[in-house]
């Protein structure tokens, strides 16, 4: 066990699990905490510098080194701006996956092995399977915080140096081991929101980035409803934040947004959160990246998913060129969005996927 292995202490109790484990092995554990934003870092929202705290006092407690490192520039110029351009051309980009392949296990993965790490290692709810000297991305034991989703971009040298810890564990079973261990953290609530930004009000924080551009918020017939702010802050599927709340129209039931019109800057609602044009029965996607190196095949049964917190379900890749493919469910699929990500697995192992160009009815091809 003379391994060096550098962990990503975020000062959250999954990393800070992730580091007592290697440690109480045997290995060498260093720990790393990660400055990435600083547009506001004294805003309310913020929250690194306490961060930073709870992950010093976790190292100071598991007893292994802990280091700062700062890639804000490096987030800033390979996710942030990624994030913003897409939102600006009427998708809906996801900065948590993108974050995982540009930061977590690129400019965090080669700043380890400069400090001498024979790998890193992160809180994360997955497997690494090696295989025939291929390696193998699984789900997560504890189906409700598997994060694969989050790791299909890895390619097979960012795997081959990554311990996933937490992969075999519950959730409940990460929280216990910091209690019965003395980290403080142990009841630490899970962060949420945009990677390293935090959770704040999105159309909000958005205004500082994307100029507003106000248009007609329709309903099926035509009929304009209200005003958005910008269709750059909208998400198909969205009810919150469209203020037609209040409006009584046909069956009373909630608005969602079913439609962009980028080109009219229109956004199309319809009643209910089970509304037909939520439903898709599969979608085109490119920028597709397999883990194991090779295309799935087609005329297979897999299974996928559009997005982190959904079952994924039955599908078919039906067809599959250089730039795109097809993926074709067993059954529609609720609020599939540009700009998110399709990832595919064969039962428990994920194998890749792509980013979503546009759903798809299959018998309209529409």
């Amino acid at each position: 066990m003379n391994k060096n292995i550098v962990v990503g202490l975020s000062g959250g109790v999954d990393s800070a699990v992730t580091a007592w484990l290697l440690k109480e092995e045997g290995y060498k554990v260093t720990g790393l905490f990660m400055q990435n934003w600083e547009d506001d870092n004294n805003d309310e929202y913020c929250t690194s510098k306490q961060d930073l705290i709870d992950a010093v006092s976790v190292a100071e407690k598991i007893g292994i080194d802990i280091e700062v490192v700062n890639f804000a520039k490096e987030y800033k110029e390979k996710v942030f701006s990624l994030f913003i351009n897409g939102l600006e051309n009427g998708i809906t980009p996801n900065p948590d996956i993108l974050c995982n392949s540009e930061i977590k296990f690129n400019a965090f993965l080669n700043h380890a092995i400069e400090m001498g790490a024979n790998k890193i290692a992160t809180g994360h709810y997955a497997k690494v399977q090696e295989v025939d000297g291929l390696f193998k991305l699984l789900k997560g034991d504890d189906g409700t915080k598997d994060q694969s989703y989050f790791l299909y971009r890895l390619n097979q040298a960012q795997l081959s140096r990554s311990i996933f810890p937490l992969g075999h564990l519950l959730k409940s079973d990460v929280r216990n081991i910091a209690k019965d261990n003395g980290l403080h953290n142990y009841a630490r609530k899970d962060s949420t929101g945009i990677c390293f930004i935090g959770e704040r009000p999105f159309a909000e924080f958005l205004s500082g980035y994307i100029k507003k551009n106000l248009g007609d918020i329709k309903d099926l017939n035509g009929n304009i409803l209200g005003q958005h702010d910008g269709i750059n802050f909208y998400t198909i599927g969205q009810r919150q934040g469209l203020k037609i709340g209040g409006l009584k129209s046909g069956n009373g039931a909630p608005w969602f947004v079913v439609d962009k019109k980028i080109k009219e800057n229109e956004i199309i609602v319809g009643q209910g959160h089970e509304h037909p044009l939520l439903f898709k029965d599969g979608l085109i996607a490119n920028d597709f990246h397999w883990i194991l190196n090779k295309e799935p095949r087609t005329n297979w049964v897999y299974s996928a998913k559009t997005r982190y917190r959904q079952n994924d379900d039955p599908c078919e890749i039906d067809e599959i060129n250089d730039k795109e493919f097809n993926i074709i469910f067993g059954q529609k699929q609720r609020a599939i969005t540009p700009g998110q990500s399709v990832v595919v697995y064969e039962s428990n192992v994920c194998l890749g996927g792509g980013i979503i160009k546009e759903p798809i009815n299959q018998e309209l091809n529409v």
